[in-house]
This record gives C-alpha cells, structure tokens and sequence, in this order.
C-alpha cells in the first residue's frame, strides 16, 4: 500500500490503563503506520496527553481518521484533534504599528519553517496595508475606538468567520481583547508579551526594566484569557544585558526575541505540539 499522507491526532483524558494500547490497535488495525509518537502522564491532575502521527494510504481523510477511532475516543471520553497535515493552517495575524513580530511570522512562512498559511491581516492602523497589499494578503482595518469596542471585534469575528482561520495571532496588537471574546476563542488565540512574564507590564516595559537595573529580558508567547497576561504559557526566551545597554538597546534585543518566540509558538501550535492542561501547558516535542 502507498504510504502517501500524513495526520497528527493529539488526545487528553484521565489516566486509565489501555489508552495506548487501544490507540495503537486502532491504528494498526486500519494498516496504518505510526511515524512519531510522544506522550506525558500529569501526575497531579492524573491526566495524560499523547500526540501520535501516523501514515494513511492517499485516499484517507479526517473524517474517515475519526470515525474509524471514535470508539476509543469514546471509551477512554478523550479529548481530540485530528490535523492533516497536507491542509496548512490558517493564521489571522492581528498588528498595530510594531510589525516586527508580524514580518517574522511572513518570513518564516515564505521559506517552510512554518506550515501555515496568513489567511488574513487585521489591524487598528493604516500602517501595515502596504505590506500586506504587496504580498496578496487581504487586510482588514479594524480601528478600536473606546465607546465602540465590543463593535470592533464583532467585525474581527466575522473575518475570522469569513477567512476560514484556525489561529489568532496577536503580533504585538496593542488592544485588550474583552472577556467575552478571550473566552469565545479560547484556545484558539496566541499573544506575544514584551517581558518575562510576569515583570513589567504595561507601557515601555524595556524602559521601566532598564531602570530597575535588570540582567535578564525576554517575552513570552501564551494563550489568550481574560486575565491580562495571564494565559497558558507555550513558549519563552531570556537573554542577558549588561548596565551600558541603553533602553533603546533593550527595545532592540526585546524585539528580536519577540519575533522568534512568537513564531516558534505558533509554529508548536499549527503542529499540534502544544495540549492545554487547565492554566497551564503540555509541549510534546
């Protein structure tokens, strides 16, 4: 049998005996192979998270992947996500006038680090049309006045809708996400934090780090929730400074560091490597 297309199933459920066996026997089953497998048993909360890929003939779709395994979701009550890994993942990145995030995330897409595909630009200034113009991208300009805000994301939620996109990614979006739509698209939203959670929030964190005489900056990559900066974590990255770094060379570095977690928490994302485990994470390399 031709060995010609690739999935990713990725489960969480309470720890029991047989979940690995009665996956595998399901896969084995329909003749198909497992190409990489990790897993991790939560002892506190007793929960255990898997993350299998595995082969199919080319014929084989998602639906026919949860059908053939659903009497083993259904015995073990697993939580599932079922990816194709032909189909590229639609990312809706979200931006204000810092794009550096943004133009990473683009650049890692354009040569293969990142299996995704930029669905749409949306953003509250004028200043990124260009750049997206110039690449096909459609942009969207969303502005966020103060007394129209729940408006201003009823239109977001109609271009996630209409574009079809399976993340959020707020690429430096310098606008507070309310309650309700954090908790609509839990899950289903990434931000970047210019810090090392959870110093320094607020306005010109690298300003008010510089003038506490730091040694370490970094940011921060996690789920969106509604408690500020406080989401499930994926991704994280420090790098020494010295007391000559001024705080524009701080601004420098934090940017650059912000590029890079923010695209290799999507990246963990889009491959199905990150599990949520209530208020935290599980990363299965």
């Amino acid at each position: 049998m031709s060995m010609n297309k690739e999935f990713v199933l990725t489960i969480s459920c309470e720890d029991q005996v047989g979940i690995v066996a009665g996956l595998t026997n399901e896969l084995a089953g329909q003749n198909w192979n497992i190409v990489d497998s990790a897993q991790y048993w939560d002892k506190v909360t007793n929960r255990f998270f898997m993350r299998i890929a595995f082969s199919t003939d080319h014929k084989t779709t998602r639906d026919d992947v949860e059908r053939c395994l659903n009497p083993v979701f259904t015995r073990f009550v697993m939580k599932t996500r079922v990816l194709d890994r032909a189909e590229k993942q639609r990312l809706l990145i979200m931006v204000s006038k810092f794009d550096h995030a943004m133009r990473h995330l683009v650049y890692q897409i354009q040569v293969g680090f990142l299996p995704a595909k930029v669905a749409a630009i949306v953003s509250n200034h004028e200043d990124t049309r260009q750049f997206a113009e110039d690449l096909n991208i459609p942009f969207y300009l969303i502005p966020v006045a103060k007394d129209q805000k729940l408006e201003a994301e009823e239109q977001l939620l109609n271009v996630v809708r209409d574009e079809r996109a399976d993340l959020v990614v707020l690429a430096r979006y310098m606008q507070i996400l309310s309650d309700q739509l954090s908790n609509r698209l839990f899950g289903k939203v990434i931000n970047i934090h210019h810090a090392f959670l959870p110093s320094f929030k607020g306005a010109k964190p690298y300003h008010q780090a510089h003038a506490r005489g730091v040694k370490l900056i970094g940011a921060t990559a996690h789920y969106v929730t509604p408690d500020l900066d406080e989401g499930p974590i994926i991704e994280q990255e420090t790098i020494r400074v010295k007391h000559s770094h001024t705080a524009e060379d701080l601004l420098a570095h934090g940017r650059d560091i912000e590029a890079r977690v923010l695209s290799r928490a999507v990246k963990l994302h889009v491959e199905g490597r990150v599990l949520l485990n209530g208020q935290t994470t599980v990363v299965l390399d």
